[in-house]
């Protein structure tokens, strides 16, 4: 299989899970913003509609083929900076801080997806 394909269905892939995950955050809004709120995330529901909108347009744009690098470039500094703000596992305890240290560990290899696909 060319490398042309595989790097288009990677990135159907990839991006199709951000709009996925965009989309239900608005669905499920008033429950995300209050977990950001409950985190001391600064103005959640500006940052959550924000955040999710950009998921759902740079996931499409990533998962369409258009604007590629931009696309890709933008969902990566999406997930470090949600890593960073929100996946704190360092500041807590057992069992929570394994379950965020997976969840960050698993966004740090969506991020090498990213960039190893050669779209950044």
């Amino acid at each position: 299989m060319p490398i042309e394909t595989v790097q288009a269905i990677g990135a159907l892939l990839i991006g199709g899970v951000f709009v996925f995950a965009g989309i239900e955050h608005f669905l499920k809004f008033k429950a995300m913003r209050d977990y950001l709120a409950s985190r001391e995330f600064p103005t959640p529901a500006l940052m959550l509609a924000a955040g999710s909108a950009l998921e759902i347009v740079a996931g499409l744009m990533l998962a369409l083929g258009l604007a590629v690098p931009f696309a890709a470039g933008a969902l990566v500094v999406f997930t470090v900076a949600t890593n960073v703000m929100l996946l704190r596992f360092w500041a807590c305890e057992e069992p929570e801080r394994q379950v965020l240290r997976n969840a960050f560990l698993i966004n740090l290899a969506v991020v090498g997806g990213l960039l190893v696909s050669g779209t950044v």
